[in-house]
């Protein structure tokens, strides 16, 4: 075992400095990352109601969902690097040194779009060491049929190989070095980052936002990271009743979590979405900032 290793394992890293602004080190070179060899096989996540890609809704519906943003993000700050064959966008805080805390960020339904990558500058603004995944293989889709289709293309054992990899990166590139770690995502984002929690027993947190959820305690028990869920209660993907369905089979699996809920419709924080909600998303997004402090910088 690694010092670092062991120290991961204690919690003894020493709280990192708060950094407010965000740059792009290309001063030491991008390797290519990949992930564990002799894992454990994947946990595959399944929802308690549907195994669908749109879960209770019906395509069509789904669709209706999602609109996705006319203005531009502002520009990207970050830089590419390659993780599992694939490329990802990583922000640095400026004049960070190592060791700093790490956050996986995972896309909404529509890719790696500008407003992912802006929201990934967030995370660095606020210190972190944020990777963002591509689950999509280099493809951002601008209208609801290719997302549809983008995201029914996705293999679940090869992005759950990405987003483990994507992990591994954070904790052992020479420009992060994570001693924490914690995952976000957004509705097709929020889902997968509850499925890295599922399959990475040495994630710290995980941020859902909306995402298909496991509601079987026995499969949840496989999670060691504690859960913040952000959900909306006008959401007819992701209905109140099935929250309370998530919620219960957390606590009785015995894993450390909250639930915030909004009156507020899907996708009421999605950083390329139409239906924002401004403030239902600013208090979720100070409360993610709160959770995310507590746990990789406390």
């Amino acid at each position: 075992m690694t010092l670092l290793s062991h120290l991961r394992r204690l919690r003894l890293a020493a709280p990192l400095a708060l950094l407010v602004a965000t740059a792009c080190s290309a001063s030491s070179p991008t390797p290519r990352v990949e992930p564990p060899t002799g894992a454990a096989a994947p946990v595959q996540a399944s929802s308690g109601a549907a195994d669908s890609p749109t879960g209770l809704l019906s395509e069509e519906d789904f669709k209706a969902l999602h609109q996705l943003r006319a203005d531009k993000a502002p520009p990207a700050r970050g830089q590419t690097v390659e993780v599992a064959s694939t490329k990802a966008y990583l922000s640095l805080p400026r004049d960070a040194k190592p060791p700093i805390a790490g956050v996986v960020v995972i896309h909404e339904w529509w890719g790696l779009n500008e407003h992912i990558k802006h929201w990934t500058d967030r995370l660095a603004e606020d210190g972190y060491a944020a990777l963002a995944v591509d689950l999509y293989g280099g493809k951002v889709a601008t209208t609801p049929d290719d997302a549809m289709a983008a995201m029914k293309a996705v293999d679940e054992a090869k992005g759950i190989e990405i987003v483990r990899a994507a992990h591994r990166f954070l904790t052992t590139d020479a420009r992060v070095l994570a001693p924490r770690t914690a995952s976000i995502g957004w509705c097709f984002g929020g889902a997968w980052s509850l499925k890295l929690a599922l399959n990475e027993p040495e994630l710290d947190a995980a941020v859902i936002y909306y995402g298909r959820l496991v509601t079987d305690p026995a499969q949840l028990k496989a999670i060691k990271a504690p859960v913040l869920g952000i959900f909306g209660n006008q959401d007819k993907g992701i209905p109140p009743e099935v929250v309370n369905d998530f919620d219960k089979a957390l606590h009785d699996a015995g894993i450390e979590h909250e639930v915030l809920r909004y009156d507020a419709d899907h996708a009421f924080a999605n950083p390329s979405g139409e239906r924002y909600n401004t403030k239902a998303a600013a208090d979720a997004w100070e409360k993610a900032r709160r959770f995310l402090a507590a746990k990789l910088k406390g």
